[in-house]
């Protein structure tokens, strides 16, 4: 069948700002919408621009804004969009480097910010740091983050505000507060405390709306934000 991919272009050395463009692309339903955009920079037009790797949903480079929702090209089909037209933009609220392409420099500082990484005092064990099933399963949800920017970008709170740390970082540090084995979660909830920390968040639920791996991202944002009342308590 044919599909009508409508594509918002920008090419900041020859256009004046962002326009929709239109491609008739052979498409089969188990097509991936990443596939129609391989078709056509390999088949019409070699300078559309956009982001892929592993195309299985791992590195999550390839979030786009795929008919008003950021999704991972690489795991949307065309069968799921229940229709022949399907527009893609680059994700909202990031600067737009070229075509699809979004600067990602100021997610990954925010997502540097909260440290997200195990902090220990003391020499390294001569073991493995073991926990329980039970202390592993409290933060497990969170581990599955791609840094893929779906959440992030889909949020009203960060569209408004770009220096709120965003749904993405706060989830990276859940993983880490909630770890038995670490030893700054103190740190990072002084961080989150901040004025662009998780008190920004009003739980549209946008963010776990649109993660491509079912983290429950709104829920991780309150159960850091009880933490923080419960330190200052």
């Amino acid at each position: 069948m044919q599909v009508d991919l409508r594509i918002l272009r920008y090419d900041p050395e020859r256009d004046a700002g962002p326009h929709w463009v239109s491609y008739s692309v052979e498409a089969e339903p188990i097509d991936r919408v990443l596939d129609l955009l391989h078709r056509v920079k390999y088949k019409v037009d070699g300078s559309l621009t956009f982001r892929r790797s592993c195309g299985h949903g791992v590195c999550g480079s390839d979030a786009m804004l795929i008919n008003g929702r950021n999704r991972l090209a690489c795991k949307i089909r065309v069968e799921q969009l229940g229709r022949r037209r399907i527009s893609v933009a680059p994700l909202p609220g990031l600067p737009v480097i070229k075509d699809l392409v979004v600067d990602m420099d100021g997610f990954f500082a925010k997502y540097r910010s909260v440290q997200p990484f195990l902090i220990t005092a003391g020499p390294p064990p001569t073991r493995e740091r073991r926990q329980s099933p039970e202390e592993r399963a409290r933060y497990d949800d969170t581990t599955k983050c791609i840094l893929c920017a779906a959440c992030t970008s889909s949020c009203p709170s960060f569209w408004a505000q770009p220096d709120y740390v965003g749904p993405a970082a706060i989830v990276q540090a859940h993983r880490f507060i909630f770890d038995s084995r670490d030893e700054g979660a103190d740190e990072r909830l002084e961080i989150l405390a901040d004025q662009d920390g998780v008190w920004r968040c009003r739980t549209i639920f946008n963010c776990t709306d649109a993660c491509p791996r079912g983290i429950e991202v709104t829920r991780a944002i309150l159960e850091v934000s009880a933490a923080i009342v419960e330190r200052q308590a």
